[in-house]
């Protein structure tokens, strides 16, 4: 056997991204020590937002909780009254929803943050600890800006808050009158 002999059959052939297993054949992949559990994030997750914790989305998990907790008080609050509130049916509807969809997130995110760390996918892994930015919303400072208006106009002028009970339908109008704007302004602009 000659060197050049040699040289050929110790020559490896190179792994290529074609040529590497599916994701989902676990036989092939190197367990990385940062990898997470897709059940146990779908499991923690009966908690609300503990599976997004444990993966390490950090700002939803905490999110996730007080949306819950939201609902919930306010169906406390509303079981006081001796005629149920229209909206009680949408607001249980709404939290199972939420809850369900909570579990699926966690085991969705699980999975793709393994994914990410395979290389598989190319998602944005989580920050170690990334709090809330102040970016803005239009939504949300519109939205702000109307109930602490409201609040102001029922602490310092004794507006009394049934009002809201007459007039809380203005406001899926007013929104829905900026939609249809906006949807003219979009069709003016592609003309």
């Amino acid at each position: 056997m000659t060197a050049m002999d040699e040289q050929i059959e110790t020559k490896q052939p190179e792994a290529t991204p074609a040529s590497r297993p599916p994701a989902w054949d676990k036989s092939y992949r190197s367990v990385d020590p940062r990898t997470k559990s897709a059940f146990l994030a779908a499991f923690l997750s009966i908690v609300p937002g503990l599976g997004q914790i444990y993966v390490g989305y950090y700002q939803r998990g905490f999110i996730n909780p007080v949306v819950i907790g939201s609902v919930i008080g306010l169906l406390v609050v509303t079981s006081s009254q001796d005629e149920p509130p229209f909206y009680l049916p949408l607001a249980i509807i709404f939290m199972i929803f939420f809850w369900l969809y909570n579990i699926i997130d966690a085991w969705r995110r699980a999975t793709m943050y393994n994914l990410a760390l395979e290389g598989v996918e190319s998602i944005q892994l989580p920050d170690d600890m990334g709090g809330p930015s102040l970016g803005g919303s239009m939504f949300g400072g519109a939205t702000l800006l109307a109930v602490g208006f409201v609040i102001l106009l029922h602490t310092k002028f004794g507006l009394p808050l049934e009002v809201l009970h007459e007039w809380w339908p203005v406001l899926p109008m007013a929104f829905g009158g900026y939609l249809l704007y906006r949807g003219w302004l979009d069709k003016q602009n592609k003309a």
